[in-house]
Formats: C-alpha cells, sequence, structure tokens
C-alpha cells in the first residue's frame, strides 16, 4: 500500500485533474491513485496515516455532492460515513479549487469545511498557504490569516497553478517523510 492516500471530490473534473498533476509527481509506493472519495470505503480511507484531499467550492461555499447538483456523489455524501472515524495520528493536507471573482464572498469555504471536519476529528492540518496574490471578500478557508491549505483557482489564475502546486508539495514534503 502507498505512503500517502490521495482523494478528492469533483464536480467538473477541475479538481480530479489537479489530484492526478499531484500524483504524476511521485511513485506508485509514495502516493496511492487520485481517487473520488464516491469510490472509496470508509475502511480503505482510515488506512493511510498520510492524507491529501481536494476539494472545489459549490454555490454558495458548499462541499460538492448531490443537493449541490453534482452528478454523483462526493464529500456531502462520504463525510456521514467517516465522521465515527478518530483521525488522531494521521496528517491531513488540503487543496481546494474555487472561484475568487465569482464567488469572493465564500471563496474556498468547502476546503474550510473539510478542514474543520478533520481537525475535530484529531487530524493533524499542515499545508497553510498565504493569502497573498489572491482577491476576495470572504473565505471560512482563511485561520491565522492563511487558508488552511492549497488555495487554487483555475478560473482566474489557471497560469499559476503549476507554480502554486510545486511550491506547496515542497512545503508539505517534511511532514509527510518526503523529500522532492
Amino acid at each position: 500500500m502507498a505512503k500517502i492516500g490521495l482523494f478528492f471530490g469533483s464536480n467538473t473534473g477541475k479538481t480530479r485533474k489537479v489530484a492526478k498533476s499531484i500524483k504524476k509527481r511521485f511513485d506508485d509506493e509514495t502516493m496511492s491513485d487520485a481517487v473520488n472519495v464516491n469510490r472509496v470505503s470508509a475502511e480503505d480511507f482510515a488506512q493511510y496515516q498520510f492524507l491529501i484531499l481536494g476539494t472545489p467550492t459549490l454555490g454558495d461555499g458548499e462541499l460538492p455532492g448531490l443537493s449541490t447538483d453534482c452528478e454523483s456523489e462526493s464529500w456531502e455524501e462520504f463525510l456521514p460515513k467517516i465522521e465515527g472515524l478518530d483521525f488522531s495520528g494521521k496528517t491531513v493536507a488540503l487543496f481546494g479549487l474555487g472561484d475568487q471573482v465569482g464567488y469572493p464572498d465564500n471563496y474556498l469555504d468547502a476546503m474550510g469545511e473539510l478542514s474543520e471536519f478533520f481537525a475535530s476529528r484529531g487530524a493533524k492540518l499542515v499545508g497553510a498557504w498565504p493569502t497573498d496574490g489572491y482577491e476576495f471578500e470572504s473565505s471560512t478557508a482563511v485561520v491565522d490569516g492563511k487558508f488552511v491549505g492549497l488555495a487554487l483557482d483555475l478560473d482566474n489564475q489557471s497560469g499559476k497553478t503549476d507554480e502554486r502546486v510545486a511550491a506547496w508539495l515542497a512545503q508539505i514534503a517534511p511532514e509527510f517523510g518526503l523529500s522532492l
């Protein structure tokens, strides 16, 4: 089994694309394939000590799922399946996709929701990311002046994605026992 589990929720496929670009940087012993949370069991998810999790923010700051008109289940339906699990001793890094121009009042709120979920269950969250270079009004994903994970905007700043992903992976690598 790989050392790091890589899971995502998605609606349009953009989060899947970012997850796959992260996976391409690592071998199979280091990182699992990128897997949509609608295709994993709670038991398989819980096996990993290290997790990289991605989500888009939909609608008015919501996690992807059937109530946000996604075509299939996603984080909204998966979180209840793992809400009783203890994530103490597990290290979690988050990345989120959003549109800071179209939705400046709830930019990356879904990533904030994931952060709260895993932190309240004992996970060690790593990978806080600076808010410099972003223009938005409000975000529940900002704690102590930083995003709780990697902030990506493929709608308005797609040209910065590869550079941001590389810098973020280098930042979290020590927390995951990796060298890049």
